[in-house]
């Protein structure tokens, strides 16, 4: 069977895929993992797409894995990108889903707003005490503050540029929910343009929350592409 690793988004963990792990279990031999500082993970300096993607990588060296079909969702969508270009040799083919492409420093400081971990505490009790559990025995609130440095610099560099985009040669499944949030339908078709090689795919009725995504659809999509 193909090998296809799954990769979470910002503040998120491998748990969270563990259900589309499992409906894909049938049909591919299965990775996930949790980046650093993630899910329980040990923390690291700088939280940035590069040390994440070297999180990938170091999995595949580890479990002896030439290559992988990658699954990405929304940062790891980014990540699973990022991968395609620096690391071509590793990658087969790559479903992105709810990744956001457009960044200026004004959608920075909008996204950076809602990772504020007092008002979480305030406002959403309990997706704090979600948090909490889920990044032990990290502080969760460290890892709300990484994500907000990283977002700020992704506001004034973003990690892969329009022409970095283009020299991309593996096949590219974009994916995104129409009623996201986060990320445009507009940027999204921009950046599929610009992929030699690539398929969009849009969710009826679906928002940005990784809890909110049909994991048949979702699985549907992934069994179809790889």
């Amino acid at each position: 069977m193909k090998h296809i690793i799954l990769l979470h988004g910002a503040i998120g963990s491998k748990e969270q895929l563990q259900p589309l792990a499992d409906k894909l279990k049938d049909n591919f031999i299965v990775h996930t993992l949790s980046f650093s500082g993630h899910g329980g993970e040990g923390m690291i300096e700088e939280f940035n797409i590069k040390n994440f993607a070297a999180n990938v990588i170091a999995y595949l060296s580890k479990n002896n894995i030439e290559k992988i079909n990658v699954f990405g969702y929304s940062m790891g969508g980014y990540v699973a990108l990022y991968l395609a270009k620096h690391y071509p040799e590793k990658i087969i083919k790559v479903f992105s889903f709810a990744a956001k492409f457009h960044w200026t420093p004004e959608i920075s400081r909008q996204e950076v707003k809602m990772m504020d971990a007092i008002k979480i505490e305030e406002k959403i009790p309990s997706f704090a005490k979600t948090l909490q559990q889920r990044h032990y025995p990290n502080d969760w609130k460290i890892v709300l503050q990484k994500i907000s440095e990283m977002l700020t610099r992704v506001g004034a560099q973003t990690p892969l540029t329009e022409n970095e985009f283009e020299t991309i040669d593996q096949p590219i499944l974009l994916g995104i929910g129409d009623k996201d949030a986060t990320v445009t339908l507009e940027e999204t078709i921009f950046i599929y343009h610009k992929l030699k090689y690539a398929s969009l795919v849009v969710f009826p009725d679906t928002p940005h929350p990784i809890e909110k995504i049909s994991v048949e659809r979702l699985s549907n999509e992934i069994i179809k592409f790889f």
